[in-house]
């Protein structure tokens, strides 16, 4: 493999893992500790290379930062894909999980369970992956569990300027205790209207 040929797979891996955010000709060149001619040519041989070649991908630029992104003409596809029926609904037991969290944070698994009353590790291994929910450091307690809360994404899905935004939960009269089944029907009708 020669240099240009390198450089540009290199690329392509750093502009896969920036993701949404990209990277700009610097960004490139400095990680490939090279000059900006040569990450520039590089970059150039690997966007020729997606438009001359039967790929699903291209480079495009914004505002000075790179991306791979889909190219349009795959759009119908990827749609249906997401938009599949349970492609972006959480289940039951995500929404109980996150509503919890959203109230209590931050919050380890343990303390989770104990209002649950059942394992929440997959509910909150599909919150971490819909970004929903992030790690924010360990419990100063033995074992140091780690604790978890909202993230930005949460925020901006629901449409809430902080999370001091949530609703108040209901309050069961006999009981004085917060209505749990209550909050977590409203949650589940906003997630499938903001889904809609």
């Amino acid at each position: 493999m020669n240099a240009i040929d390198n450089r540009a797979a290199i690329i392509e891996a750093m502009l896969f893992a920036a993701g949404n955010e990209g990277a700009d000709l610097t960004m490139l060149a400095n990680a490939l500790e090279c000059s900006e001619d040569d990450a520039a040519e590089a970059l150039t041989f690997l966007q020729q290379y997606y438009e001359n070649q039967a790929r699903g991908l291209h480079i495009i630029e914004i505002a000075g930062m790179f991306q791979l992104a889909t190219k349009p003409a795959y759009f119908s596809y990827i749609d249906r894909l997401v938009t599949t029926p349970g492609a972006s609904t959480l289940s039951q037991a995500a929404l109980e999980t996150l509503a919890i969290i959203a109230y209590n944070q931050p919050m380890t698994r343990p303390e989770i369970e104990d209002i649950r009353g059942v394992k929440s590790e997959r509910p909150i291994a599909t919150l971490l992956s819909r970004e929903l929910i992030e790690d924010q450091g360990r419990k100063e307690s033995s074992g140091r569990a780690i604790l978890y809360g909202t993230t930005p994404q949460f925020l901006e899905h629901f449409g809430l300027k902080s999370i001091e935004g949530l609703p108040p939960l209901p309050v069961v009269e006999d009981k004085e205790e917060p209505a749990p089944d209550l909050f977590f029907d409203q949650l589940n009708e906003d997630w499938d209207d903001s889904n809609s």
